[in-house]
């Protein structure tokens, strides 16, 4: 197993992506803990890697607050007294579909405090850990909007930024033997977008966008899991600074 004595946290855990990497990561032998706003979500999830024979704990933890942050890696630290793997998916888009004459500020610090803002805050969390231990594993989670999305202006920007934070990362810390990538998928057959949109309009959007992509179908969250798997295993011990595109062939 490719994760065999390995310390994991994964944000946002309880989620679609999040949870089918928690159970992937179990799988392959790590200790998994999550950290997530959704309790019941984070219990089911436990519960179900628990009753697989995998390691699995939770903590609750709102990423938008760097104290709730510090608290949960200075935890970990306590427990574990090591972290080797950091998923940072937690976030979201607050402010979908605004025109750009409609934009406001208060959006604009949302989207980037959940997405951006909380990224670079756990990764350097990790990194006074990892630094520490001279090794790590560190996967943000960008999206294909990095490069631009009609209608999602700050959640693009936020993006964005964790794109060009990750490789920034990987400049410092790649002396001490610790690779940082980010994740970038198009979109992805999570719960939370049926829930939003809707049975019929969420099933017309994907047929939709199944037409754009090369494969004739949108990601499903195992798609995205087994990236960062990779990226999270040794096996991608020399890739480093790469933003790791999940996209069936979409925007070429």
């Amino acid at each position: 197993m490719r994760l065999t004595g390995k310390t994991a946290l994964i944000t946002g855990g309880a989620g679609g992506i999040g949870s089918a990497t928690a159970r992937c990561f179990a799988e392959e032998g790590a200790r998994v803990i999550i950290g997530d706003i959704d309790t019941a979500g984070c219990d089911s999830v436990c519960a179900e890697i628990r009753e697989q024979g995998g390691d699995a704990s939770w903590f609750f933890v709102d990423v938008k607050s760097e104290e709730q942050i510090a608290a949960l890696f200075a935890s970990i630290r306590e427990r574990h007294e090591r972290l080797d793997i950091l998923v940072a998916i937690a976030g979201g888009d607050l402010d979908p579909f605004t025109p750009p004459d409609e934009i406001t500020g208060s959006a604009i610090d949302s989207n980037l405090g959940l997405n951006l803002r909380s990224c670079m805050l756990c990764c350097r969390e990790a990194a006074r850990i990892m630094k520490h231990q001279r090794y790590g594993r560190i996967v943000t989670m960008s999206s294909l909007v990095y490069r631009g999305a009609q209608g999602q202006f700050s959640y693009a920007a936020a993006k964005g930024g964790i794109a060009a934070f990750t490789r920034s990362l990987t400049m410092t810390l790649g002396s001490s033997n610790i690779t940082v990538n980010a994740l970038a998928p198009a979109l992805v057959d999570v719960p939370v977008f049926r829930k939003v949109l809707g049975r019929e309009r969420w099933e017309a959007l994907l047929r939709e966008s199944a037409t754009r992509y090369p494969l004739n179908r949108v990601a499903q969250p195992l798609d995205v899991a087994k990236a960062a798997l990779f990226l999270a295993s040794d096996e991608a011990a020399f890739i480093t600074g790469q933003i790791l595109e999940i996209s069936g062939g979409a925007r070429l």
